[in-house]
């Protein structure tokens, strides 16, 4: 296979880690699940990750279609965050990679490796 077709703005594969091929993006989306969630819930369950790290990557997803910013008219004010269905579509794909690294994590190169965080 041609080895340009993987660089190109025309590639599935190119566009989708473009679009949730960050360090935090798949996790974030795990997090959020079918669940409606508050932001520090969020950024207490990720545990590392800064406040604006997290706050960049959610703008990111909302733009993305991935991710719903709900905002209520309450004070102080309330901030909600949901996937959209197009979001939803990837909790299986997620869950997927996790039973894979479930049953392969003896055997990957990673095993002995702490996530960079």
């Amino acid at each position: 296979m041609d080895r340009d077709i993987f660089i190109c703005h025309n590639c599935p594969m190119t566009r989708t880690m473009a679009t949730i091929g960050t360090k935090w993006k798949p996790i974030i989306i795990y997090t959020i699940g079918k669940k409606k969630v508050r932001f520090g819930v969020i950024h207490a369950k990720m545990g590392i990750i800064s406040k604006k790290v997290l706050t960049d990557q959610l703008r990111e997803l909302e733009e993305d279609g991935i991710v719903k910013r709900e905002v209520f008219k309450e004070l102080p004010p309330r901030v909600e965050y949901s996937l959209t269905p197009k979001g939803l579509e990837l909790l299986p794909i997620l869950n997927m990679l996790t039973r894979w690294n479930q049953k392969h994590h003896g055997n990957t190169s990673g095993k002995d490796r702490k996530p960079k965080l």
